[in-house]
């Protein structure tokens, strides 16, 4: 356990690698997206739409989760734990044209809607758990 991403965790986050993103709801209940992720050094980035209920979400509780498991070895999770410390519109959307590059091979972000407003969600990890437990993942 740790809470700086280690060499392992770097990789896989930089795989197209589709992440489980957990909040809480306004009655306490857990809520959990599938989503594009990246990482900004230590923290963990993930891009939505002001409004969706993620952002809603993390707007009244900042604490969060992410899941991710490698596509070639299942057993090979990595969990990040923290909270939101930012929640930005500066360089949202060029930061969603890079993921869609990542994730679909396209230079734009193709499913954009009239008037959305893209912000970018800045996590800072307080406990990362790695599987397996191991100085490479």
């Amino acid at each position: 356990m740790s809470d700086t991403l280690t060499p392992g965790a770097l990789e896989l986050i930089e795989q197209p690698v589709i992440g489980d993103f957990s909040t809480v709801d306004a009655r306490g209940r857990p809520h959990v997206t599938p989503v594009w992720i990246d990482h900004e050094g230590n923290d963990v980035i993930v891009n939505t739409v002001k409004g969706r209920a993620k952002a809603r979400h993390v707007e009244a509780q900042p604490a969060v989760a992410v899941s991710i498991v490698d596509p070639e070895d299942p057993y090979h999770v990595v969990v990040f734990m923290g909270t939101v410390t930012e929640i930005s519109t500066e360089g949202a959307d060029d930061h969603i044209d890079r993921m869609a590059k990542k994730y679909l091979g396209k230079d734009s972000y193709p499913f954009r809607r009239p008037g959305e407003v893209r912000i970018k969600l800045r996590i800072r990890p307080e406990r990362i758990l790695n599987q397996p437990d191991s100085a490479a993942a």
